[in-house]
């Protein structure tokens, strides 16, 4: 297994806007609940298209509404994505989501349901649907720098290997993408509890290490208002605790080995924002796999680090999810989910060096065009953040 270098390239799609994706997909993305069977139903008319059914839209307002509208054109706006169509109750919202999309150049129409039903809405969403991926079929791959491909990471499922593993092999692989001057995601603000003041430490300037101060301690007041100082039957889970983790700051420290030795804090986004220049970012973000990850999609994030100590099975409709995992148990018992095996690193059979350089190894032949196991398994979890109820 050869390291990368700068030298390094992949075969991506380049999008109109200059974005490099992995993935060619055609998105049939409904803007709210009552949508979803519409979309379902275009997808299933036209081969080769991809619904995204969710159960949110409806009567939400302020900084809610702005994150669902943030994370529906950012899902739209990912450069795995070759063209969307969108599908609304009323014309209204649906143009908004339209117009932010078509702010990358790709292709993107809208239709509204009101006053037409769905079965016109249908006919029509699908008659532009085909157009689309018969236009996406005939996209090229061409080679790109190994720095165009932005990488997210997240873990799930952690246990004692995860923080002494699979984590720090993560780590490695980060830490050889950033000298490169890749665009690079973590988050998970409920699992730096404890350990904060090592990611503060990090922190690239003391703007940047106030604004993830400002992030970190924003969650820690709404824990207090709720009177949850102790993440009772949530932090640790009992996944956790059944795998040798036993408290939050203990998690913490694991989780922080995803960022490397080398790796600065170099940016911090909130929810689904997009980054604007390279280098690592901290995006404050719930610690549940299927948000997270949906976040870092609508972020524009185009491959996904996962390591899971006790095996987590997540996907997502848009960004392929590679798991990495160090506990020979689960990857035994559960080896349809693991796409990068580092057991070796706890059997002294691998190098830290070695096992960066086998997930970025499993990274480049993903970025190729290879399914994760989560894509070949149809995992395509697709979940909304939300901060307040409806209206």
């Amino acid at each position: 297994m050869a390291s990368i270098d700068k030298d390094t390239s992949f075969l991506g799609y380049r999008r109109e806007n200059g974005r490099v994706g992995v993935r060619n997909h055609v998105v049939i993305l409904p803007l709210d609940d009552l949508s979803n069977a519409a979309a379902e139903a275009v997808a299933h008319n036209i081969k080769g298209t991809l619904a995204i059914p969710h159960p949110y839209g409806r009567l939400q307002f302020g900084a809610d509404l702005d994150l669902h509208f943030r994370t529906l054109i950012g899902t739209g706006c990912n450069p795995n994505v070759a063209a969307v169509v969108v599908i609304g109750i009323e014309e209204g919202w649906t143009s908004k989501v339209v117009e932010g999309i078509a702010a990358t150049g790709k292709p993107v129409v809208g239709f509204g349901i009101e006053l037409h039903g769905d079965h016109d809405t249908i006919m029509r969403a699908s008659q532009a649907a085909r157009e689309f991926v018969q236009w996406a079929s005939e996209k090229q791959r061409e080679r790109c720098a190994i720095h165009e491909l932005w990488v997210s990471t997240k873990c799930g499922e952690s246990d004692t290997t995860s923080g002494c593993g699979a984590n720090p092999a993560v780590g490695n692989a980060f830490d050889k993408l950033h000298a490169l001057g890749s665009t690079l995601c973590f988050g998970e603000t409920t699992e730096l509890t404890g350990g904060e003041h090592i990611v503060a430490s990090r922190c690239a300037s003391d703007a940047v290490r106030e604004r993830f101060m400002f992030m970190f301690d924003r969650y820690q007041q709404l824990i207090d208002r709720h009177k949850t100082t102790d993440l009772s039957e949530s932090q640790p889970t009992k996944g956790n605790i059944a795998g040798g983790l036993t408290t939050i700051e203990e998690k913490a420290l694991g989780n922080i080995q995803k960022i490397g030795k080398k790796c600065t804090v170099d940016g911090v986004l909130d929810k689904a924002e997009m980054p604007t220049h390279p280098g690592l970012w901290f995006m404050d973000s719930s610690s549940a796999a299927a948000e997270m990850v949906t976040l870092c999609a609508a972020a524009g994030y185009a491959v996904h680090f996962f390591p899971t100590g006790q095996g987590n099975v997540i996907g997502n409709p848009i960004l392929p999810v590679i798991k990495i995992c160090a506990n020979p148990r689960t990857v035994r018992t559960m080896s349809e989910h693991i796409d990068v095996d580092v057991t070796g690193l706890l059997q002294q059979e691998l190098t830290l060096d070695a096992a960066g350089d086998k997930l970025l190894e499993g990274m480049l032949r993903t970025a190729n065009g290879r399914l994760t196991a989560a894509e070949a398994l149809g995992h395509r979890e697709f979940v909304l953040t939300r901060l307040y109820e409806s209206a």
